[in-house]
């Protein structure tokens, strides 16, 4: 049976940066230092109104293949996590496969997952290659979250950022990707949603789960999902070490989504863990939902931290509510 691995990944970001000085200069009477502190971000990437994820996702696919040489026509299949999709239908990844140029022979589908999206796309790519369906899978994680949120959103407007990664899997001899938790918790999906749209009437739709303060069609419950996050992190991460064989002292590095650097702050003090092992790449970024993993992996790899050996553990969680871990040992080589 063949493994999969975690070839090149590249990231597309939107043009336009927003920073906690533009914000200040907006809204004076906001606690910027307060806020920093608590969410890490200092700048985000928001897509023009025309931009929509689809143009992100293929712009950081191009960016793969132009940058690592890849031969397009090689592609197996194409997976796009997004909660934004550019229409209700068509599916949005079919759309992609013919502005990308990939062969009519690939499969295409979109999923729509946020925050724990990188490892649930991994684990259907794996799945596909092991299965001998694919050899090369395209995953494209995007999103513009900017545009579910009101301007004057104190709440989400400094978290939130858009952005792309394009990631490619593929078969190996070696193995890399390993051993999965996912799960699932449908009781708290009013803890995180976008209200107002999709076909459910409104009489008979999701109410949050606190009363709205903002104007914004997101609706986000952050002491709930800080409150989630902590009870389903430390056992998904004892049972992956489980799976795997390691132990915390054989890990190297265990890669969260970096929903804010609070939330990540949080789970250091639970499970008692060092900040080296738990590295952020937020600051700059903000919070790009199912991006944040790989953006955080190609940062990594850029600074040198990731090299093949390296063990690591991929950590996702949020809307859904779904969390998802993998077990993962770096091997591509680099450039």
């Amino acid at each position: 049976m063949p493994h999969s691995a975690i070839g090149p990944i590249a990231v597309h970001l939107p043009e336009r940066v927003e920073d906690i000085d533009q914000l200040a200069a907006e809204f004076p009477r906001w606690d910027i230092p307060t806020i920093y502190a608590k969410t890490g971000i200092r700048a985000r990437h928001i897509a023009a109104p025309d931009e929509c994820a689809s143009d992100l996702g293929v712009a950081a696919a191009e960016k793969l293949f132009r940058e690592h040489d890849l031969d397009r026509g090689s592609i197996d299949f194409l997976l796009f996590c997004t909660q934004t999709p550019d229409y209700a239908l068509p599916t949005t990844a079919c759309l992609m496969q013919d502005r990308l140029g990939l062969p009519t022979t690939v499969g295409a589908i979109d999923f729509n997952l946020g925050c724990s999206g990188f490892v649930y796309g991994l684990a259907l790519a794996d799945g596909m290659i092991q299965s001998r369906l694919a050899r090369r899978v395209l995953l494209i994680t995007s999103e513009t979250y900017s545009k579910y949120i009101d301007p004057i959103d104190r709440s989400l407007r400094t978290i939130f950022g858009d952005g792309a990664a394009a990631t490619l899997v593929e078969a190996s001899e070696e193995p890399s990707i390993g051993a999965f938790v996912l799960g699932t918790d449908g009781r708290g999906a009013n803890s995180l949603m976008v209200i107002g749209q999709g076909a459910r009437k409104p009489e008979q739709a999701l109410q949050p789960t606190k009363r709205k303060r903002w104007p914004s069609s997101l609706y986000m419950d952050g002491p709930e999902l800080v409150k989630f996050t902590l009870e389903v992190v430390p056992p998904m991460v004892e049972r992956l070490l489980d799976m795997s064989g390691w132990t915390r002292e054989t890990l190297d590095l265990y890669l969260m989504h970096q929903a804010t650097s609070f939330m990540l702050e949080h789970i250091r003090e639970r499970m008692k863990l060092a900040p080296e092992k738990t590295p952020e790449a937020i600051e700059m970024y903000g919070n790009t939902v199912s991006s944040t993993i790989p953006i955080l992996i190609d940062d990594l790899r850029a600074a040198g931290r990731l090299k093949p050996g390296v063990k690591s553990l991929l950590i996702g969680f949020g809307v859904g509510l779904s969390w998802g871990g993998c077990a993962w040992t770096e091997t591509w080589p680099g450039k």
